[in-house]
């Protein structure tokens, strides 16, 4: 399965995870408006401590797609306090990790480190929330840097380049149809100037939220907190009206031609998340919808498809109810060797007419809330894990809380509102197909193009 259907999984399965510790979660708002989030874990004298802003790709808009992440590499290249080089060198000798990620509706920024060097990452990442240098040579270096990220995380990656293409055909009107990495004529034209207006713009504490999880004192965390962040000013923060996707109308298609060594099916279905549900029960069974499909090996997709009719060489499925606009439940695969793509969406949706039409037997059911209630002890091992879902949940809008209603309303979930969401929202007018065509050599078109 692709890395995209992975994660939509996974976030499934982390959730619950710290469902039933959500009693120590603490949580204080400075004057200045950044929120304060702590979760004790004394299992071991680590900590994660994590700053989520409320922006990522989705806030861009149509001539500077990608400016966030690039945002986020600049972010490594200092301050007058700590010039370029000296925010990570300072956390390496102290033995932490340090790194960042940009999504659609978010950028965050972490450290992983002994719990007695809590401080010193307090103490970085507050400053360059609010004093980061803008150097234009530095940015002139860091953009060639993402440029050939983009070529080789996107370009020269076939099925990657498809999931592009895919989310650009399936979105019109919600910004989720720009690439987090931005579109390279975006990249050819960036000027330092507009990384300069989105840190100003964003990059402020009542437009962040502070993450920290491990072997700390909930006080002591508030205490630091505010000795370090509580001094930064708030800014205003205009944000851009919403950008909500027009309804679908009907089926949509792309074919994309690439040098590859197998075909490979996307296909995904309009669906709505919590944060634009009317009845909230309905994405929860999304999600035991996609735990049916792709559990494991006693998952239909791998039990029918792979192992099976041996139709497909690999075939997933994936859905996550917490992004922050309208998103999409996932089907992908790569046809077994003498099948064709057409024989795999047939049989795939096979499976999706199988389920709207004869209910799950409470077995089935019962396997699927097992197995993520199975992985609870694994990723409570991660106080990363634990605070990538505390900031992710409180950056997409839904609260932190939200994990606490996880279990009960999964184990909600029968069979009549399996087959229930099947029938409403895994429909044709909602579905959007991409296929990878592999081809020998670029084309012409892609020649010029590069």
């Amino acid at each position: 399965m692709m890395k995209f259907i992975v994660a939509a999984n996974v976030a499934l399965i982390v959730v619950l995870s710290i469902a039933n510790a959500s009693a120590q979660v603490s949580t204080h708002t400075l004057d200045n408006g950044l929120k304060v989030i702590v979760k004790e874990d004394h299992r071991a004298p680590v900590v994660t401590s994590q700053v989520w802003y409320k922006v990522g790709s989705a806030q861009e808009y149509g001539g500077i797609t990608g400016v966030s992440h690039i945002l986020e590499h600049m972010m490594f290249k200092g301050t007058p306090s700590y010039p370029v080089g000296q925010f990570s060198e300072i956390l390496a000798r102290v033995g932490a990790r340090d790194n960042a990620f940009t999504g659609r509706d978010y950028t965050a920024y972490f450290q992983v480190m002994a719990v007695s060097h809590l401080e010193t990452s307090f103490q970085l990442e507050s400053d360059r929330m609010a004093h980061l240098t803008l150097d234009a040579a530095e940015f002139a270096k860091e953009i060639e840097v993402v440029k050939e990220e983009r070529r080789l995380r996107t370009e020269d990656n076939p099925n990657a380049l498809t999931y592009e293409q895919f989310m650009a055909t399936a979105f019109n009107s919600s910004a989720y149809h720009n690439p987090i990495v931005g579109w390279m004529n975006d990249l050819d034209n960036m000027q330092v100037e507009d990384l300069a207006l989105w840190y100003q713009r964003y990059y402020s504490p009542n437009n962040a939220t502070l993450v920290v999880v491990g072997d700390v004192d909930p006080q002591q965390v508030f205490s630091m907190a505010e000795r370090y962040y509580g001094q930064l000013p708030a800014r205003q923060v205009n944000y851009h009206k919403p950008r909500v996707e027009a309804p679908q109308v009907g089926q949509r298609h792309v074919e994309i031609k690439a040098v590859a060594k197998l075909p490979y099916l996307l296909m995904g279905y309009k669906v709505p998340v919590l944060n634009t549900i009317k009845e909230s029960s309905e994405a929860y069974a999304l999600a035991v919808l996609a735990g049916i499909l792709d559990g494991g090996r006693s998952a239909r997709l791998s039990k029918h498809l792979v192992r099976g009719e041996e139709i497909a060489a690999s075939a997933g499925a994936g859905y996550s109810l917490y992004a922050a606009q309208d998103s999409l439940f996932l089907f992908d695969g790569t046809p077994r060797s003498g099948t064709s793509i057409e024989q795999l969406q047939a049989a795939i949706e096979v499976q999706i007419d199988t389920l709207k039409n004869e209910p799950v037997s409470a077995a089935e059911l019962q396997r699927v809330k097992a197995q993520v209630v199975a992985s609870e002890t694994y990723q409570l091992d991660s106080v990363q894990r634990q605070a990538y879902v505390l900031g992710s949940l409180e950056t997409v809008g839904l609260g932190w809380q939200e994990m606490q209603n996880y279990r009960d309303e999964i184990n909600k979930i029968d069979a009549q509102a399996v087959m229930a969401v099947a029938r409403k929202y895994l429909i044709e007018d909602r579905q959007t197909i991409a296929i990878l065509t592999p081809v020998s050599g670029q084309s012409e078109m892609a020649k010029n193009e590069h």
